[in-house]
C-alpha cells in the first residue's frame, strides 16, 4: 500500500508543528522521518493515524484521499503504529491486549482461541517467539514491542508507522527489531520509520526524509554520510564524537567495598561490587541491561537500605542516609527512566527544575516557595542548556522527549557537585542533543568531578569512558580501558571475567578488578 502526504499543516493555536510536508512511503519499503526531538516527527504520525486532524492538506492511500475521525477508522483503512511508550494493559496476557478493542465472545464469555491461533501464526512467520498467554508485565521490553507488531499485523496493516521503536530497546533488542523490520518490508509492508539514530537509519532504510522544525528538509539515500544526516536535522555541523583531554585528576574521591544487594524474592542482584573512582574521570558501567546496572546507581542514591558493603564519597559512608541527604551531601543524579524517576509531569518546567533544591533559601521562604526566583531561575537554565518549549511555566510533560531530559541534566548539573551518577544519560535523545549532554558531562568531569555513567550504548561508553566497568548477573566481571576492542568487551557483558581474558589472550587495556589506577 503507498502513502502520500501533500502539504500537511498541523497547528495548534499560533504554534505550527508541522508546515506542509509532502512524504511518499512506497509499497514494500522502509522509509525513515529523520528529525531532532520536537521537530514534529510524532505530531505527523498522530496525524497519518487519526489522533489529530490535519490543519491543512492532503492523505492519499493507493491515490485515494482519506480523512480520519481516529485510530479505528485508519486502522480499518491498513494503518498500524506502535507508539514510542507502550499502549499495553501490563497485567492482561498477550492475547488479550491483542484482543483488546475488537474482542470475540462466546456467549457472555470472552473468546480468545482465534486470536491465540493468529498470534502463534505471526509468531512463527516473523521469528517473534511470543507466548499469547504470558502476561505482559512479565516480559522483557523487545517483546512487549512485538506484542504490539503483532497487535497491528492482526488487524491486518499493510502500512505500519514505528515511532522511535529503538527508544528503550538494548543494543541487542535493536538489532532483532532492524532483522524484523527488514522481513516485514520483504514480505510487501510499508514501514514508516520514525527515528534520531542514525545508524540504525542507514541500516534498514530505503530512503530517508529530514524534518526540522516541522519542515522537510530534504530526502535523501541511506547511503548519505551521517554527518550529512546530522548536520540536516539540527541546521549546523555536528560533531559526532566526544572531545575531550586526558583526565587531570583532582581530590574528590568515590570508593564501593564489598557491595552486595537480594531482591526481596531472594535473588543476588548484586554481588560483592569494589569500585574507584577517581575526581576528574569518567568510568562507564556496561553490561546489558537487567544485570545489577539499575540496582547499583540506586543504592548509591539510598533506594535500597537493606544493601551491605560501604559507599564512601570523601570519606563519608553513604550507606544507610536518606535519599535527600545523599543529593544535598552534592551528589547528582540522572536516572534512567526520567519519566517515572527524574521528572514529574503534572509539575511545570519551572517547577521541575527546583525539585531537589525547592526547599532552600534561594528558593523558599518559610512554607512559601519563592515564585519570582523559581521562575527566573528556570528561564537561565533554559537558556544555557537549550531547553526548547513555549513557556516554563507549560507542564514538563508537553516538552519532547530530548527537552525532558535536558531538563533533568540542567537540574543536576547545575549545582556544585561532589559526584555525579548518570545512567542512560542520552537514552531517546537526538544527535544534537547528544552532543550537547556529552559536553556537559565531560565538563562535569574536567572540573574534578568523579562521574559514574550507566549506558547500554556501547558508542557512547566508548566515547565518554576513561576506564569502563562491566557488569554480568550483578557482579563486576572487570575493568578496561576505553580501547579495548568491542568483542573482549562483548564477552565480558556475556560474562567472561577480565582475569580469564587476560588468561588467554593477554590485552594491555585489561586491569584489576580492585584496583583504582586508570588505564
Amino acid at each position: 500500500m503507498k502513502l502520500e502526504l501533500r502539504s500537511v499543516t498541523k497547528r495548534f493555536g499560533a504554534f505550527t508543528a508541522n508546515d506542509s510536508v509532502d512524504l511518499v512511503v512506497e509499497p514494500g519499503t522502509v522509509h525513515c522521518l529523520l528529525g531532532e526531538n520536537g521537530a514534529g516527527k510524532s505530531t505527523l504520525m498522530n496525524v497519518i493515524y487519526g489522533l489529530y486532524e490535519p490543519t491543512e492538506g492532503h492523505i492519499l492511500l493507493d491515490g485515494q484521499e482519506k480523512r480520519f475521525a481516529g485510530p479505528g477508522e485508519a486502522m480499518r483503512a491498513g494503518i498500524g503504529m506502535v507508539h514510542q511508550h507502550f499502549m499495553l494493559v501490563p497485567v492482561f496476557t498477550v492475547a488479550e491486549n491483542v484482543a483488546l478493542g475488537a474482542e470475540s465472545t462466546r456467549g457472555t464469555s470472552l473468546d480468545l482461541e482465534q486470536t491465540r491461533r493468529r498470534i502463534r501464526e505471526i509468531s512463527d512467520r516473523y521469528g517473534f517467539r511470543v507466548d499469547p498467554d504470558a502476561v505482559v508485565e512479565d516480559l522483557p521490553v523487545g517483546v512487549q514491542q512485538r506484542v504490539e507488531i503483532i497487535k497491528a499485523l492482526v488487524r491486518d496493516a499493510e502500512i505500519l508507522i514505528l515511532d522511535e521503536p529503538t527508544a528503550v530497546l538494548t543494543p541487542g533488542e535493536t538489532d532483532e527489531l532492524l532483522a524484523i523490520m527488514a522481513q516485514l518490508r520483504d514480505d510487501g509492508k510499508s514501514l514508516l520509520f520514525i527515528s534520531h539514530k542514525l545508524r540504525e537509519v542507514c541500516a534498514v532504510s530505503d530512503e530517508i526524509t529530514v524534518i526540522r522544525r516541522g519542515k522537510v528538509v530534504g530526502t535523501v539515500a541511506p547511503t548519505a554520510a551521517t554527518t550529512e544526516l546530522a548536520s540536516m536535522m539540527v541546521g549546523h555541523d555536528v560533531n559526532l564524537t566526544v572531545d575531550k583531554e586526558a583526565p587531570q585528576y583532582g581530590d574528590n574521591t568515590f570508593s564501593v567495598r564489598d557491595l552486595s544487594l537480594v531482591s526481596d524474592t531472594g535473588v543476588t542482584v548484586l554481588d560483592g561490587i569494589d569500585l574507584d573512582v577517581r575526581g576528574g574521570e569518567i568510568v562507564a558501567i556496561a553490561g546489558v541491561q537487567g544485570n545489577g546496572q539499575t540496582e547499583f546507581t540506586e543504592t548509591v542514591m539510598g533506594l535500597h537500605p537493606k544493601a551491605t558493603g560501604r559507599i564512601v564519597l570523601d570519606g563519608e559512608d553513604l550507606l544507610g542516609m536518606t535519599t535527600k541527604k545523599i543529593i544535598d551531601s552534592g551528589v547528582g543524579f540522572v536516572p534512567e527512566d526520567r519519566t517515572v524517576d527524574g521528572l514529574v509531569g503534572a509539575f511545570s518546567i519551572e517547577e521541575n527544575l527546583v525539585l531537589n533544591q525547592f526547599d532552600t533559601k534561594q528558593f523558599s521562604a518559610g512554607p512559601s516557595l519563592r515564585r519570582g526566583a523559581i521562575r527566573s531561575n528556570a528561564r537561565k537554565k533554559a537558556a544555557a542548556f537549550d531547553i526548547r518549549m513555549n513557556s516554563v511555566s507549560d507542564h514538563v510533560a508537553t516538552l519532547s522527549g530530548g527537552n525532558q531530559q535536558k531538563v533533568v541534566v540542567a537540574r543536576e548539573l547545575s549545582r556544585p557537585l561532589k559526584l555525579l551518577v548518570a545512567s542512560q544519560p542520552t537514552r531517546g535523545v537526538d544527535v544534537g542533543s547528544i552532543e550537547f549532554i556529552h559536553e556537559r558531562i565531560v565538563a562535569e568531569r574536567d572540573a574534578g568531578t568523579p562521574v559514574v555513567i550507566v549506558s547500554t550504548e556501547l558508542d557512547e561508553v566508548y566515547a565518554l569512558a576513561d576506564r569502563i566497568a562491566v557488569f554480568h548477573h550483578g557482579r563486576l566481571m572487570g575493568i578496561v580501558g576505553p580501547d579495548v576492542p568491542r568483542e573482549m568487551l562483548g564477552q565480558m557483558m556475556a560474562g567472561a571475567t577480565a582475569e580469564e581474558l587476560q588468561a588467554n589472550a593477554p590485552q594491555p587495556a585489561v586491569q584489576n578488578t580492585t584496583e583504582g589506577e586508570p588505564a
